[in-house]
């Protein structure tokens, strides 16, 4: 069979070594390794050594597309490079005995933490990474409406049950026939026109092997169940939810952010697929139909997503909702739930509850936050974070390296000014509903301590200037610990 190429290129994450992946944590303005079109490196948190950063190369072509539901269009073209952050130690040098100014903390948070900008009510949690102690907390035991940063705890529980180099895959089988061919959906939102050209030139080679250049088509979705559309669909950001679908269910060539969505992901793929076989020299009589993959029927071609690792940092970065939603239930199919929304919930609760975070009054409605029944607390986000930072459990840190970097990358690309404070040295999660904004994220103090944070907002009547304050108060940490 023909090697596909993902959209995620060659797989460079950090490599196995005796069995066992490594990983470094560092900080400082020479420590993450993120390149940008200028050649400044600016520092952001934890890294892995030697890891492919989903938004690298974005951020090098000058990309500042936002998310799918945050922020607001920003100029095209090239950005002035910012000023360079001041150097912060590397964390394995930090004394974490070292007494905490929690007191400090508090005076330098209570009066932004009490902007208008953030509405009636907001919960907060901040913690240290490498002790795990609270080291300001508002209301963090408060189920709040935690709109994208839910994906947080999505990519944790996906990463947590099928590990960083899981991928998602999409078949074409043949019949024991060799009259139909059934292209099979494995629940893959990144399949796209060029995978579907180089399955159809092995699934016609298999068939010139039958000495048949004609078949039906059907393609089989039954890896998912229940209702496939959203609770706020039909809608630009989010596409029906099938295990077959391609480019994300959009009808036309962007790759992220807003689009309008098919109504039929799944027969458009078919027909796609279709088309292909066609080029490839296969007659394919009459339509595609809906249909099982016959259980004796063998595969002819296979198309592997982008490994896990990848996909979660995309999500993240680019606050990307068919994903995230496949990433939840590809995790239900693993817990050996029904791969369906409610399912998912199940299985999303049950993993996370694997890894002793705080679930009381969490409930997880969707996998992308889009849904306004979804409840977190701040200090689950956190405590999520944390476990990303284990180094105990590296197969989690893409959760980390998929964080949008202040002023460089993803949602966090156009809110940061080029000379603000916090630029680059923020790696966060945004989350915008209407009414809803929140932010949670990794932030190093000046003592070098990773410090987690998760500052949810609701009852604001502008996000233009919810979306300010959260980044202040999470720029004020990167100030405090002195």
């Amino acid at each position: 069979m023909r090697p596909s190429d993902p959209w995620g290129g060659p797989k460079i994450l950090t490599k196995k070594r005796n069995g066992a992946y490594t990983w470094q944590v560092i900080a400082g303005s020479a420590a993450l390794g993120l390149v940008v079109a200028a050649g400044a490196v600016l520092a952001a948190g934890p890294w892995d050594n030697g890891q492919r950063k989903a938004e690298r190369a974005l951020a090098a072509a000058g990309d500042r597309t936002g998310g799918a539901h945050h922020g607001r269009p920003t100029p095209d073209g090239p950005r002035p490079a910012p000023s360079a952050p001041a150097v912060l130690p590397a964390l394995g040098t930090t004394t974490h005995d070292a007494p905490q100014d929690t007191a400090a903390l508090r005076d330098t948070l209570a009066p932004l933490i009490g902007d208008p900008g953030l509405g009636d009510k907001v919960a907060a949690s901040v913690i240290d990474t490498a002790t795990g102690e609270q080291l300001y907390g508002q209301g963090a035991t408060t189920p709040m409406t935690p709109a994208s940063t839910i994906k947080i705890a999505t990519a944790t529980a996906a990463l947590s049950v099928l590990g960083p180099d899981h991928r998602i895959a999409t078949t074409a089988a043949l019949s024991p026939d060799s009259r139909t061919v059934t292209l099979v959906g494995g629940g893959d939102p990144t399949l796209s026109r060029a995978a579907l050209r180089a399955m159809a030139a092995d699934t016609a080679d298999a068939l010139r092997e039958k000495d048949r250049d004609s078949v039906r088509l059907a393609y089989d979705i039954s890896r998912y169940t229940g209702p496939v559309l959203h609770p706020i669909s039909p809608n630009v950001n989010i596409a029906p939810v099938t295990a077959l679908m391609v480019n994300e269910g959009r009808v036309n060539n962007t790759d992220r952010g807003p689009a309008k969505r098919t109504d039929d992901p799944a027969g458009d793929a078919a027909r796609t697929f279709a088309a292909a076989l066609k080029k490839a020299g296969v007659e394919v009589t009459g339509e595609p139909r809906e249909a099982r993959a016959a259980d004796e029927a063998r595969t002819v071609a296979t198309h592997r997503s982008a490994p896990l690792d990848a996909l979660v940092e995309r999500t993240l970065t680019n606050s990307d909702n068919d994903i995230a939603e496949a990433l939840a239930r590809q995790t239900a199919i693993a817990k050996g739930e029904s791969a369906s929304f409610a399912g998912a919930r199940r299985a999303v609760t049950n993993e996370l509850k694997k890894l002793k975070v705080p679930m009381a009054g969490a409930h997880f409605a969707d996998g992308s936050g889009l849904d306004r029944k979804d409840r977190v607390t701040p200090a689950l986000l956190t405590a999520l974070l944390a476990r990303a930072a284990d180094p105990d459990r590296p197969g989690l840190r893409p959760v980390l390296t998929g964080l949008p970097i202040a002023g460089f990358s993803g949602t966090l690309g156009g809110r940061y000014a080029p000379d603000a404070e916090g630029t680059g040295l923020i790696r966060a999660k945004t989350g915008t509903l209407f009414g809803v904004n929140s932010l949670a994220g990794t932030v190093v103090d000046r003592q070098g301590r990773l410090l987690a944070f998760a500052f949810l907002a609701s009852g604001s009547i502008d996000a233009g200037q919810a979306e300010p304050a959260l980044d202040a108060l999470a720029t004020a940490l990167a100030g405090t610990g002195g």
